[in-house]
């Protein structure tokens, strides 16, 4: 069903736009502009070649629109256009009664991506000798892991160069740049900056940067400046909130009673004995896969975002391997045969130019990196959730953009900030330390929203639009319904 929202008089149309209708994967539709502007791949660099930069732009249906608000994506290397298309539909749309709203595909992602991901020569082995038992298998620890994909980035890195990419162009502070460039091309005196995640770690870049430039924030699941690289200590912590939860149900916690202690067993079980599988080919023959702790340790830090059914299947699958490894074993055929780990923990490791030169020069500060060395050896999911930082970090020359980028920001730019108590990847008191220095915040709290809280409530439209509206909120509180991590299949 088409939206019927009415625009009151035509919209202003910018240079390099065309008009389209823009379908989101519900089928609904509305009519919006296909534009892109121009920016030098590496403004410290004289001579830069120039990228394309693709956006749509959703046309305010008011009279008085106030400043563009622009969504910037997570990853980094998320898709701004791609992301108007889901779930997050009725955002784009629903706060086009206050200003034009753009989804902005950053440089080097979705449309503005100019570059081919990198297939490198560096290949993760994951078979196994036959016939050897599987506790006598050469293992695939973190170091090794970490060793094979610093190879990688240095081929890749000079495979983009030969492409004609300057790698040293992909960076927070030069994607901040292209905000305003982004606003010059729309004639605006000023942004509204709309993020999530890596988005928000954009945002507060750009506030830095040209703070007089910017009107509001919003800001969901907060990354902070030095936050690329997340603490162990904080996921040992998230996963007693959700023991927590668990305990709500008296049935589940006595079936679940101490979900950190199930997979610190599990994975130490592992380690002692992987698991031997074979994967069908498309010839019919099969080969072989040897699961270690480490691949579950990137499945697990796959599926923390969210407090969902997802988190449940993986809790599912440590019980499973707990109680009767063999007959996990056609799971995990299923499971890695969909290509979960392909180019990136089983065979050719493949890599991305922007998410990969992005996340480095973010880099990490010396303080931040000793907490890291300190937690990690101990830490359940060891270095990995972040993968492949920090253990890339200073891997490429000339990247890092140093501490005073990684000092967090302070200003007093009207900024709404929305958190959830059970976000997996950026922490509610990580994200409380982010925001510290922002005079100008308006905080609110979603009881049991996890990472991707944008689309947890409809009350989240409407504390988003009642900001733009007056840059403060009546509610700070948004009460979800307890999370069913479906854990009753497991019975």
């Amino acid at each position: 069903m088409a939206s019927t929202a009415a625009v009151t008089k035509k919209p202003r149309q910018y240079a390099n736009e065309t008009a389209i209708k823009f379908t989101a994967g519900n089928g609904d539709s509305i009519a919006a502009f296909s534009g892109f502007f121009m920016v030098p791949e590496n403004r410290q660099r004289a001579g830069s070649r120039q990228l394309k930069l693709h956006y749509v732009r959703f046309p305010a249906h008011t009279d008085q629109p106030g400043s563009p608000v622009v969504y910037l994506a997570g990853g980094p290397g998320g898709s701004g256009i791609h992301t108007a298309k889901g779930p997050r539909y009725p955002l784009f749309t629903g706060l086009g009664q206050h200003a034009d709203v753009i989804a902005l595909d950053q440089r080097g992602t979705g449309l503005s991506a100019d570059m081919p991901n990198c297939v490198s020569k560096v290949v993760v082995d994951v078979a196994y000798v036959l016939n050897m038992p599987a506790q006598e298998q050469q293992p695939l620890d973190e170091q090794k892991f970490a060793a094979l994909h610093q190879q990688a980035a240095q081929e890749c890195s000079q495979f983009w160069q030969q492409q004609g990419a300057d790698v040293l162009g992909y960076t927070t502070v030069q994607n901040a740049l292209d905000l305003d460039d982004l606003r010059q091309h729309l004639g605006a005196n000023k942004l509204t900056l709309w993020g999530i995640s890596y988005g928000t770690h954009l945002a507060l870049a750009a506030s830095k940067i040209m703070p007089e430039r910017l009107d509001k924030l919003i800001l969901a699941s907060v990354e902070g400046l030095d936050q690329t690289v997340k603490l162990p200590e904080q996921t040992s912590l998230y996963l007693k909130r959700v023991q927590q939860l668990i305990a709500l149900d008296p049935a589940q916690q006595a079936r679940w009673p101490d979900i950190a202690a199930l997979m610190q067993q599990v994975l130490t079980q592992l380690k002692r004995e992987p698991i031997q599988l074979y994967l069908p080919q498309a010839d019919g023959k099969t080969s072989p896969f040897l699961f270690q702790s480490l691949h579950l340790q990137l499945l697990t830090s796959m599926s923390l975002a969210d407090p969902n059914q997802r988190l449940g299947q993986l809790l599912q699958l440590y019980q499973g391997l707990q109680a009767q490894p063999e007959a996990m074993k056609p799971m995990l055929t299923e499971l890695i045969s969909s290509g979960i780990f392909d180019g990136f923990a089983a065979g050719p490791i493949q890599l991305r130019l922007m998410p990969l030169m992005t996340d480095l020069a973010s880099g990490i500060s010396p303080k931040r990196q000793l907490l890291f060395n300190q937690q990690q050896p101990s830490a359940l999911i060891g270095g990995m959730l972040n993968f492949p930082m920090p253990q890339l970090n200073g891997s490429i020359p000339g990247l890092d953009l140093g501490e005073a980028f990684r000092q967090e920001a302070s200003h007093a730019i009207p900024t709404l900030v929305l958190s959830g108590t059970l976000d997996g990847r950026t922490y509610l008191a990580e994200q409380q330390q982010a925001v510290a220095g922002l005079t100008a915040k308006q905080l609110v709290t979603v009881r049991y929203g996890g990472h991707n809280l944008l689309e947890s409530s409809p009350q989240v439209l409407t504390l988003i639009q009642q900001f733009l509206a007056t840059g403060k909120v009546n509610q700070h509180l948004i009460e979800l319904p307890v999370p069913d991590l479906k854990l009753s299949a497991a019975q």
